[in-house]
């Protein structure tokens, strides 16, 4: 006697055909790991170059930061002083000079302009040369600051040198400018320099 087969039961609705559902599941774990992938490669492009920015302009506010504190505690300003105040007080800082700054005082009877710059052998020649003098007047172990201007900037002249000074004396109104140069660095000798105008 022949036991007629049964029926096939069809699919359940919503129920994944055999192998079908391993190959979703693998191609959603492969669509998700690349996923994480690419963000953290957007992460890590955006996110190193943002952190160095950061940290390089904390250094340089921090730089900043040191300068001015430097020079708030002497009275300097650092940077140049304006040409007017250049051609006034007949200092004529040298091209390419560093660690300029500077320092202005006035009162009914005289006007002042401290000046500190670093510069080259050259550039003290020309310096010297424009105001009206050379290299060869510099006198050895000559301070020619007087204490009192050393003090209002705040310019200690202790350093090992050599130094050297002179007075450029000049008829009223054009200014006297007194300089003292530090050749303690033979190759970037360092100027400073007190221009003192009578009106």
């Amino acid at each position: 006697m022949t036991v007629p087969r049964q029926p096939t039961p069809p699919d359940l609705p919503g129920e994944p055909e055999p192998g079908r559902d391993g190959g979703r599941t693998e191609d959603r774990r492969h669509m998700i790991r690349r996923r994480w992938l690419t963000a953290t490669i957007i992460v890590l492009l955006i996110g190193i170059p943002a952190g160095y920015l950061v940290i390089s302009a904390n250094q340089s506010r921090n730089s900043g930061r040191d300068k001015e504190d430097k020079y708030s505690a002497t009275g300097l300003t650092e940077g140049w002083p304006s040409k007017v105040q250049r051609r006034l007080y007949d200092v004529p800082i040298p091209p390419y000079s560093a660690e300029v700054a500077y320092y202005e005082t006035n009162n009914w009877r005289t006007s002042r302009l401290y000046v500190q710059f670093l510069t080259s052998n050259e550039g003290l020649d020309r310096f010297l040369r424009e105001i009206g003098t050379k290299t060869s007047a510099l006198k050895p172990k000559d301070i020619t600051i007087s204490k009192r201007d050393r003090n209002v900037v705040g310019w200690e002249f202790t350093g090992p040198g050599p130094w050297s000074g002179l007075t450029h004396e000049q008829k009223d109104p054009v200014p006297t400018l007194d300089v003292v140069v530090d050749r303690a660095n033979a190759r970037h000798p360092m100027v400073y320099v007190v221009s003192t105008t009578t009106p």
